[in-house]
């Protein structure tokens, strides 16, 4: 089995078994957050959340605590999660999970869609100008063609 034959779709399925979704805290990610959910829970699927932490070689040269940094803003995000979880507790139930890779956002999404045997990939569209000119995450992630991606405005 070629690479390109192990990462088609087989047509007839009862759709995606796992949803993953990129959330970085702007409001763009979570209006996609929000988005997948409603897939996840009208698909019975489970919700794979996914905040890749930064690393900036840079910042660890100068002497910030980037590790500390970004693993508050992941509790700070898992904390929003669970808050808007319970909020639709007994009305709408949809399994998620949380995961934290490091790297930049576009590899960092790949591997954990390889590693979470994601089915579909959901992101919020790019807030940032000059994403128009070098390409955007959403856009390499519908480049690549490996899961269907969907961007939320």
């Amino acid at each position: 089995m070629t690479d390109q034959q192990a990462h088609q779709f087989e047509r007839g399925t009862d759709g995606p078994k796992v949803i993953l979704v990129g959330l970085d805290g702007s409001d763009s990610s979570l209006r996609a957050v929000a988005y997948a959910a409603g897939l996840a829970r009208r698909q019975r699927a489970l919700l794979a959340i996914v905040y890749v932490q930064p690393v900036m070689a840079a910042g660890a040269a100068l002497g910030v605590p980037v590790a500390g940094t970004t693993d508050e803003i992941a509790e700070s995000l898992v904390a929003q999660i669970r808050e808007a979880a319970e909020q639709v507790k007994g009305v709408f139930e949809t399994r998620w999970e949380f995961h934290t890779f490091r790297g930049d956002p576009y590899n960092g999404l790949v591997r954990a869609a390889d590693d979470l045997k994601a089915d579909a990939v959901v992101v919020g569209a790019s807030e940032q100008a000059g994403h128009r000119i070098i390409g955007s995450v959403a856009i390499r992630l519908v480049k690549a063609g490996r899961w269907p991606v969907t961007v939320v405005p």
